[in-house]
């Protein structure tokens, strides 16, 4: 029996990773966790997903529950829970009140939970992981946060639709924070097993414009819609069934690094990682431009920053 618990499933990342999930047809069990004023909310999702899951006669069982003792038993545990960003918001902009949040729901884990994997959703991701991971005492390599994984997929589209390229032959990711100071790793990038500096060689990607088309993807998205839904759910379920299912694939997740990247060290940060049943089973190394090593140095620096000032108002709360 695999079971999955997801804290926060009334949100819309939380129900559609729900049931994304459960169409996947890998999990046994997604015990969908609510607040009590939440609850029946959490219920009419479970029934209307039911009715859709019957369609195709998957027969993933829904629990819906309050109770943090139903989340005993799970593989993984995912945080989505916490204040979404609107319109015109740094992820930073929600780090402190969604510490809070993660800080809790870490130390109910470490108590109902605690040979699970704890998957982090919630914004800042890598900010979040670090309090995860302070707050759980769990193993690094079992405190995990999407990082990079959706940017990686955007950036894997954009430069499909730019080579008019079936996307399947792009290989690439983007690696540092998930926020301002990301990195698309274009010296790695492979076209069909080509590098990406000898497919092109009569048209250059402009990459300061293409960083900040991908700083901006979320927020185009919210001014048009309100808020990113299917996009991030498919990555958390991606990731999800990655690990459930021990494929090993190298993904582009947050995790806490002492040193295994360009000797960065205390801080969590998207880097490229071979995912397991266990968590990370390895960081994978890189090789950088110098360009790139820069970045890469910022964003460190940046998240490193703020992920004290935020464990210092936590300290003081």
């Amino acid at each position: 029996m695999v079971k999955v618990s997801i804290l926060g499933s009334t949100g819309i990342i939380g129900k559609n990773v729900a049931f994304t999930l459960a169409r996947a047809d890998t999990v046994d069990e997604i015990v969908m966790f609510a607040r009590p004023q939440s609850i029946d909310k959490a219920k009419g999702e479970t029934f209307d997903m039911y009715d859709a899951l019957a369609a195709e006669d998957i027969d993933c069982v829904l629990t819906p529950t309050s109770d943090f003792n139903d989340i005993a038993d799970s593989a993984i545990v995912l945080i989505t829970a916490g204040n979404p960003r609107k319109e015109g918001m740094n992820r930073r902009d929600l780090a402190v009140p969604n510490a809070k949040i993660v800080r809790a729901y870490a130390r109910q884990i470490a108590i109902h939970a605690p040979d699970s994997i704890i998957l982090i959703a919630t914004n800042p991701v890598d900010i979040m992981t670090a309090v995860a991971l302070e707050y759980s005492g769990f193993d690094r390599k079992k405190v995990i946060g999407i990082g990079s994984h959706l940017d990686s997929l955007r950036l894997k589209t954009y430069i499909s639709k730019f080579l008019n390229i079936n996307s399947s032959e792009v290989h690439t990711r983007v690696i540092g924070e998930h926020g301002d100071h990301m990195l698309p790793l274009l010296s790695s990038t492979t076209i069909g097993g080509i590098p990406l500096k000898y497919f092109l060689r009569e048209v250059d990607i402009d990459v300061k414009r293409l960083i900040n088309r991908l700083r901006n993807a979320g927020n185009n998205i919210i001014s048009r819609k309100g808020a990113t839904e299917y996009g991030p759910s498919y990555a958390i379920s991606n990731l999800i069934s990655t690990m459930i299912t021990d494929s090993h694939k190298i993904l582009t997740v947050s995790t806490y690094l002492e040193g295994e990247i360009e000797d960065v060290h205390d801080v969590c940060l998207g880097v490229p990682a071979v995912l397991s049943k266990n968590g990370i089973a390895m960081i994978v190394p890189i090789h950088m431009s110098e360009y790139e090593k820069e970045r890469f140095y910022e964003a460190s620096r940046v998240v490193k920053e703020t992920t004290k000032e935020v464990m210092d108002a936590l300290k003081e709360d």
